[in-house]
């Protein structure tokens, strides 16, 4: 998956990202329970064998690693190459991975996850020439068929309960928008409007629980990733449709962005576990914004100030890296210097639907995966290299 690299001293973002690929692939990727053709990571390092071969694994977490090597794939090539082979072929490994942990299927009970997969397959087939058209089509249906207006959505979090959130709502709505739904899209971007933005912040709440009563309750936190998705969620149908309420939604949502989701221009951290995903997610679709939002009036502004933040927290992220044993470590925290993990304290755990933090948190996966993000986002700016055309 490419040479180890040199991370000392390195300023181009290209290979800053490089550095952290190389980092996840030496300490993190590994065979799915050893059969060929197949990669899945340790959602934690250091981590004994046997726990990384055959201990828990995260379904999610897993597909942004999909959708970085994507971003990897076609940011390292060289010529008139439109892709590294090399990363696409490691890609299509961890598909297989994912499917043989996921026991031969594409879904699992969460909403928010199927989504985040099917964004990875589709960006893979799309940029990698590769051919996962029957599991994209599987959970495309499947955010399709969990509309649930009459039940106050939106769509659920997981298919066992009724709370509708924007960590499901966001990255499907891209998904269906993305897979020629976008009517559907739409209407998502309506709902989420409508219900989940704070009026006193402007920022997106987690999201809307069904009571026994039949009421909805606000869940409001307001989790950097929420952020995200919905900045992309609006891009997309704004892309697809060119109406003015979306541009208006996105530019409300990332000043609300610059003023609470970030200290110092640096999108704030969101721990370990599940959170240590949240920040990378934000700086994803910031990225996106710079590179995609289409060519109107206001919109260079838009991608400036968009950009902006993504190469801030990428500087940050990598000033405040350490190294083990020639490769980066990053910091749950990308203010703030890397702790180095170990193999002692507490560890990431899943509860009640949610993984836990690491007692460090940059033992965790999902630490070391956000980091990888914004850097491919700030390579993906500095090589003016949109997802698709912004005309």
């Amino acid at each position: 998956m490419g040479q180890q690299s040199k991370s000392t001293e390195v300023h181009d973002p290209n290979e800053r990202a490089q550095a952290a690929m190389d980092a996840i692939a030496a300490r993190h990727l590994q065979r799915a329970f050893g059969l060929p053709t197949t990669r899945t990571a340790a959602v934690a390092w250091p981590i004994g064998f046997v726990a990384a071969h055959l201990g828990s694994w995260h379904y999610w977490w897993h597909a942004h690693l999909v959708d970085l090597l994507v971003d990897a794939a076609i940011h390292r090539v060289e010529g008139d190459r439109s892709f590294d082979p090399h990363i696409a072929d490691e890609a299509n490994r961890v598909l297989r991975g994912i499917k043989v942990r996921n026991l031969g299927r594409w879904t699992n009970n969460y909403y928010d996850d199927m989504a985040w997969l099917g964004l990875a397959i589709e960006r893979a087939d799309r940029h990698l020439d590769l051919d996962h058209r029957r599991g994209l089509d599987v959970l495309t249906r499947r955010m399709l068929d969990a509309w649930a207006p009459e039940d106050g959505g939106g769509i659920p979090w997981r298919t066992t309960d009724q709370f509708f959130n924007a960590p499901a709502n966001g990255p499907a709505a891209i998904l269906v928008a993305r897979t020629g739904h976008v009517e559907r899209a739409v209407a998502m971007c309506d709902w989420m409007d409508a219900n989940l933005i704070d009026p006193k912040t402007h920022l997106v709440i987690d999201g809307l629980k069904k009571e026994p009563d039949g009421s909805l309750k606000a869940e409001t936190g307001t989790y950097t990733y929420c952020q995200g998705v919905v900045l992309g969620a609006e891009l997309e149908v704004f892309r697809e449709t060119g109406e003015q309420r979306h541009l208006d939604r996105l530019a409300r949502l990332l000043g609300a962005v610059e003023k609470h989701s970030c200290t110092d221009g640096v999108i704030n951290g969101g721990g370990g576990g599940d959170g240590g995903l949240f920040h990378g997610v934000l700086a994803r679709y910031l990225a996106l914004v710079a590179t995609d939002l289409p060519e109107v009036g206001g919109s260079d502004e838009l991608r400036a100030r968009a950009a902006r933040i993504v190469t801030s927290s990428a500087d940050a992220a990598w000033a405040n890296r350490t190294e083990i044993r020639g490769h980066v470590v990053f910091p749950s925290d990308w203010r703030r210097r890397a702790v180095v993990p170990t193999a002692s304290g507490k560890k990431a755990q899943f509860v009640a639907g949610a993984v836990t933090p690491s007692e460090v948190p940059e033992r965790d996966l999902s630490v070391q995966l956000s980091a990888w993000m914004v850097l491919e986002g700030a390579a993906a700016i500095d090589l003016s290299l949109p997802e698709r055309d912004r005309s």
